[in-house]
């Protein structure tokens, strides 16, 4: 706990406080030391003068300290490094001086390792330059367990925003931002932070600030002229400027490698055309492929911002490739939490539910690693403001094109907006929860012929649409202007903005240390000396029928009694984490935790969900009966007992994460077969294969494969945008118990959606198609096709099978690419990393690899390959 400000309060007007901490305890030398067996004080430097300092427990103000003894120095003094007489201790603190030749030394609490080298801190953590530090060893016993607190006189720096700061992407953290930040002091400290965050009114208040929002999908197109109509449009200047584009850049580089000159082009072409009534720092810059969001704030509020992050998400296919998602930056606007996210959705008019899936994919694994690691991170929801723009590709539909034009020229925007597959969807509740969007009063943003306002006249002939929309959450928001920008003609797009008015939290600093003082004293009066206790909902949890890819949740309620108490799961003996890989847990609860800690204050209550999922590196496993679906949680309550709680369940085995020889062999669904069988041919080697099951013939290819390659030459050869637009899960689910059931003769769902489930299964292979063993090689004769066949030649007899039947039907595909636009270079890059790939003792493979991975498999598919 910071006890400067006891001590600040004793001395002079205009002097600062600054504070190093030592701790040398009885058992210093013994072994570890224990919290009561060092005595604490402070010196304080002033006036040629050491001052020593004692204090209480928790000093608050100036009554709580009291001066000990007084050593005079001679000016000039400084702490500096010097050689340590004695071995055992091996970092201490000399303060010298060249008159009195005074020189305390302190000895480190850890004599068996060397810190790094201290340096003088101020109260928010900027390094200063008074006095030198020199690290020597020895002395005295009324030093044991020192803060030394420097003080000198010193005028507040100013915070001067030059413009190479402008520039780059280093964040500015304020000299305020560990105001609310008290040191963790065990179960004590986390009730404080507890309490603060109760009583957060009580020490702040609402000062109103201009954000400006601006979305604009930029259709590939480089910037020509100044961006000023869209970003300096009001005579006012805004405080936050939040840019964000979609479709940056469209080629297959961006793509796939997620590398573009672009950046650079947008940025300097948004720095250059800011509002020339202020100057601006930028913050923070995140890219995904096209997807790009830029934070700036007035040079003069830089200080009040920290605690900025930024994360990406790709809702892709498979989900994950980026050339649909969002891009996420958050940071803390002086006490108020704000998160800006861009996102670019699911296009063409009849896949809003896409677009729902993709919204929600983004909030639910959106996550913002915090300053303390040892905080859970945080979520999109977690955040006093949110503002979201970005292309969001809903549409207007049940009009036809002159209908809706006709609205657009008659500027009947209202009547149209009652078309509009946003406010539908938001009405039906089915996205954007608690999310708010101003009133629409320009024409639609897409779809023009580049270069003009005309509506499209290509050959599609797209309908107008409010693609490109910016939406609100939280308190303390109004929006002041909704617009479009008409006048860039760059692309298909028009830009959008928007100017908030949003009230963001100050605090008052004299108001926030009486309400601190207030908690502190009354904890001094609680009596602490009961053990907690708590009581579960229930302690056994079992999970029925887990299926691949699936999740299944299980609630446990902890309820509190009458002690404030903290817990955690904790691992057992001989095991590194505290549940098995197949298990994962999310928390729900509205206090803060310390490390893997949680709170709860006294009669409260919190919610644990208990999630299972099992994915390709859990699934081969528990098919052949290797693992089983049980676990004992051990959940530890601080300074009270363990309680032991059991997780089973049972998984239904899926050709997903099934080795491909095991598979041939399986004539009968998976699920038809008895659990022993599953187990002897999973658990069988690849190269015996042949030998082991001689009597029985196997087949030459997985029937489940064959049933989705089938399908999607039957039904999708045709089909646009196959493997690059992903399916929706509910029907991968169906797709997945169909192959594992054999319920059906074909299957059910789109055919996004079985694509995405042939690159699944592909995925999931415990041994890839072309086997690990020949990875080395398929790399090094990457533009070799006659040693790239005879490496396949030496495959197993149905890896090679697979291998070969997969190229004829992707060479299927490309004799269709006039309709469903693939070519053979976006097939190479799909499945490169899906039919080669390094095993996973192996570091992942860099952009080098990947790319020969993917010229591998370009040469067959240019050629036939006719060989046995």
């Amino acid at each position: 706990m910071d006890q400067s400000v006891a001590i600040q309060e004793t001395l002079a007007e205009g002097e600062t406080c600054l504070i190093i901490s030592f701790v040398w305890g009885k058992g210093c030398y013994a072994g570890p030391w224990r919290q009561d067996s060092y005595r604490r004080r402070y010196l304080v430097l002033r006036a040629c003068r050491i001052f020593i300092y004692t204090h209480r427990r928790m000093a608050i103000a100036a009554e709580d300290v009291c001066l000990e003894r007084v050593l005079p120095i001679a000016e000039g003094f400084a702490v500096e490094e010097g050689t340590a007489p004695r071995r055992r201790a091996l970092f201490c603190v000399r303060l010298c001086s060249p008159k009195s030749g005074i020189r305390p030394f302190l000895p480190d609490s850890d004599a068996g390792q060397r810190p790094s080298r201290p340096e003088p801190r101020g109260a928010a953590g900027r390094t200063v330059g008074a006095p030198r530090l020199r690290l020597g060893r020895a002395f005295g016993a009324c030093m044991k367990g020192t803060c030394f607190v420097f003080c000198y006189r010193q005028s507040k720096p100013k915070t001067e925003v030059t413009s190479a700061m402008v520039r780059s992407s280093t964040m500015m953290v304020s000299d305020k931002a560990s105001l609310l930040s008290v040191k963790k002091f065990e179960l004590r400290d986390t009730i404080v932070k507890s309490q603060l965050v109760q009583k957060e009114d009580s020490y702040t208040s609402i000062q109103n600030f201009r954000f400006f929002v601006g979305t604009y999908n930029v259709n590939g197109q480089s910037p020509r002229g100044s961006l000023q109509p869209w970003l300096s449009h009001d005579i006012e200047p805004p405080d936050i400027y939040c840019v964000g584009f979609q479709e940056l850049d469209l080629s297959k580089e961006a793509f796939f490698f997620n590398d573009t000159p672009k950046e650079e082009e947008w940025f300097k072409a948004v720095t250059d055309s800011l509002h020339p009534g202020a100057k601006y720092a930028k913050v923070k810059l995140i890219r995904l492929v096209g997807i790009m969001l830029l934070l700036y704030v007035k040079a003069d509020l830089a200080p009040n911002i920290s605690e900025v992050e930024a994360e990406t998400v790709g809702t892709g296919i498979m989900g994950r490739m980026g050339n649909k998602g969002g891009v996420a930056i958050r940071f803390k606007f002086h006490n108020t939490g704000v998160c800006m996210v861009n996102s670019h959705l699911a296009a063409h008019t009849e896949e809003y539910e896409r677009r729902n899936q993709d919204f929600k994919d983004i909030c639910s694994r959106m996550q913002f690693c915090q300053a303390d690691p040892s905080l859970p991170p945080l979520t999109i929801n977690k955040h006093d403001v949110i503002l979201w723009l970005g292309d969001l590709n809903y549409r207007i539909e049940e009009l036809d094109m002159e209908k809706v034009k006709k609205f657009v020229e008659e500027k009947a925007f209202l009547a149209l907006y009652q078309h509009d597959q946003l406010k539908r969807q938001m009405d039906e509740k089915a996205v954007f929860e608690g999310f708010t969007e101003g009133e629409i009063s320009f024409q639609p943003t897409y779809k023009y012929d580049t270069g003009c306002d005309d509506w499209d006249t290509s050959e599609k002939c797209r309908a107008p649409a409010w693609c490109d929309r910016i939406l609100w959450k939280g308190k303390n928001i109004t929006q002041l202007s909704y617009r479009s920008h008409m006048a860039l003609k760059i692309s298909d797009h028009k830009p959008v903005s928007s100017m908030f008015e949003i009230g963001v939290k100050i605090v008052n600093e004299e108001l926030y240390r009486k309400a601190f003082e207030e908690i502190v004293r009354s904890l001094d009066k609680m009596e602490n000396a009961n053990i907690p206790s708590v009581t579960l909902s229930q302690r056994e949890f079992f999970f029925k029928d887990v299926k691949y890819m699936q999740l299944q949740v299980e609630k446990l309620t902890i309820r509190n009694g009458q002690v404030p108490c903290q817990f955690e799961f904790i691992s057992k003996p001989d095991e590194d984490t505290y549940c098995k890989e197949k298990f994962c847990f999310h928390v729900l609860t509205p206090f803060e935790s310390t490390g893997n800690m949680l709170f709860l204050a006294c009669y409260s209550e919190i919610t644990v969900e208990l999630e299972m999922f099992v994915n390709k590196s859990t699934a081969t496993n528990l098919n052949s009966g290797e693992d089983k679906l049980e676990d004992i949680l051990v959940l530890h309550l601080d300074r009270g007992k363990d309680y032991f709680l059991s997780v089973t369940g049972n998984y239904l085995p899926s050709c997903f994460g099934s080795p491909i020889h095991t598979l041939c062999y399986m004539r009968d669904p998976i699920q038809d077969m008895s659990a022993e069988s599953i187990r002897d041919l999973t658990l069988m080697p690849l190269h015996m294969s042949g030998e082991a099951f001689q009597s029985e013939k196997p087949l030459e290819i997985p029937k489940e494969l064959w049933m989705m390659v089938d399908h999607l030459y039957r039904n999708a050869s045709q089909q646009e945008d196959l493997f690059q637009q992903p399916g929706l899960r509910s029907e991968f689910e169906h797709i997945r118990d169909c192959l594992d059931k054999g319920t059906h003769d074909t299957l059910l769902g789109s055919n996004h959606s079985v694509a995405e489930a042939l690159l699944l299964f592909l995925e999931s292979l415990p041994e890839p198609v072309i086997c690990y063993e020949f990875y080395t090689l398929c790399l090094e004769s990457a533009s070799n096709y006659v040693l790239g066949r005879q490496i396949v030649s030496k495959l197993p007899e149905c890896h090679k099978n697979v291998f070969k039947y997969l190229m004829a039907f992707l060479r299927e595909l490309l004799k269709n690419s006039g309709k469903n636009r693939l070519d053979a270079n976006i097939l190479a890059s799909i499945f490169g990393g899906l039919l080669l790939h390094p095993p996973p003792s192996q570091p992942k493979p860099d952009i080098t690899e990947k790319r020969r991975a993917q010229q591998f498999i370009h040469q067959f598919l240019l050629r036939e390959d006719n060989s046995p």
